[in-house]
């Protein structure tokens, strides 16, 4: 029998584009040679990592893929009617997704530049409220003792992550994660304010340091890393400036993972301080490639074409990822953070 390898998910957020995550969890649970000890997520990343906590203590992978496939499913149907990237009949034809040049998203994007969600939302109506109330019952997730979950959010006035664990659990909880303060009134908790998790964790790494058993962590990036191009018209400056700041948490996180890599293969700590620092293994499902062909406009459609399309996406990057990265978990990073920061 093929012994069973544990590992830590640490999920982004990216809006839509979330779904390519989902298709990368989809594959993952079909294989019985992986083992889940805990996960973090951050917006997007969050409602993924809440529906594979639950969907996992229903019964293990199958429910968890049922239960993810569920989330997604009702995001389209409750979020569709809200969807201000609706695709035209041309674009349908012709399998385009890219809509950031049609007269809804600019008139979307316009207006929610010029007034806030206390102006134009004052009931503070979100509908993945009723997402969450319908798929995930919180109070029997709370009581879940075999996956450890990390949502991070932001507080809006020290500009601090937050960590919710498994028994903070809740709507208000994912909804905080992921709020994007110009959609959506900042998230009330235990007189806290909260935004989206993904300006200052995104995903939260450093609770696996301490708080899991398992010393290899899967991030499934949905964020692109790197560019080829220097972007040149506003809808891309502004997507690029989105994806630079929503990384920049994770980059920061892993340098400070890279030092300690520097600490123990050089030898510059003292015996008897060896012990005191976890040589964490990072791998990367990276899903730059995948969404190249993707604006941020693509980011608010929840089109049931598209988000399947994403998951397909997902579920090949994930096939590709098993192949060249399975032998490495339990033994050794493969990813070589060194190189990432030496090339900065």
């Amino acid at each position: 029998m093929t012994k069973r390898k544990k590992i830590n998910f640490a999920l982004q957020g990216g809006g839509a584009h979330g779904a390519i995550t989902w298709g990368v969890l989809d594959r993952l649970l079909e294989d019985d040679r992986i083992d889940i000890d805990s996960i973090s997520g951050a917006s997007a990343g969050a409602v993924n990592a809440v529906a594979l906590a639950y969907g996992l203590h229903l019964g293990g992978a199958v429910p968890a893929r049922a239960k993810l496939e569920e989330v997604w499913r009702t995001i389209s149907e409750v979020g569709w009617i809200f969807n201000p990237v609706k695709r035209s009949p041309l674009d349908m034809i012709l399998g385009r997704f890219n809509v950031e040049n049609s007269i809804g998203y600019k008139i979307f994007d316009a207006f929610t530049r010029i007034y806030s969600p206390y102006q134009f939302n004052p009931l503070n109506f979100n509908p993945l409220k009723e997402v969450l109330n319908r798929c995930i019952n919180f109070e029997e997730l709370r009581k879940c003792d075999r996956y450890k979950l990390f949502l991070s959010a932001t507080n809006v006035k020290t500009g601090k992550v937050h960590i919710f664990r498994t028994s903070d659990a809740s709507v208000d909880v994912v909804c905080a994660s992921t709020c994007l303060p110009f959609l959506y009134q900042a998230v009330k908790i235990d007189g806290k304010y909260y935004w989206d998790g993904g300006y200052m964790g995104n995903p939260p790494l450093f609770p696996f340091f301490y708080e899991s058993e398992s010393r290899d962590i899967v991030i499934v990036h949905v964020n692109p890393l790197n560019r080829s191009d220097v972007p040149s018209t506003a809808p891309e400056i502004f997507n690029r400036i989105n994806e630079i700041s929503f990384n920049s948490s994770l980059l920061r996180e892993l340098r400070a993972i890279a030092f300690v890599h520097k600490l123990l293969d050089e030898n510059w700590l003292k015996d008897e301080h060896r012990d005191r620092l976890r040589n964490i293994h990072i791998h990367s499902v990276r899903s730059d490639e995948a969404l190249l062909d993707l604006s941020i406009a693509s980011k608010f459609n929840v089109e049931w074409a598209f988000l399947q399309e994403l998951k397909e996406r997902g579920r090949k990057i994930a096939d590709s990822w098993i192949e060249k990265t399975y032998k490495d978990i339990g033994e050794r990073s493969s990813v070589d953070l060194r190189a990432m920061f030496d090339s900065a």
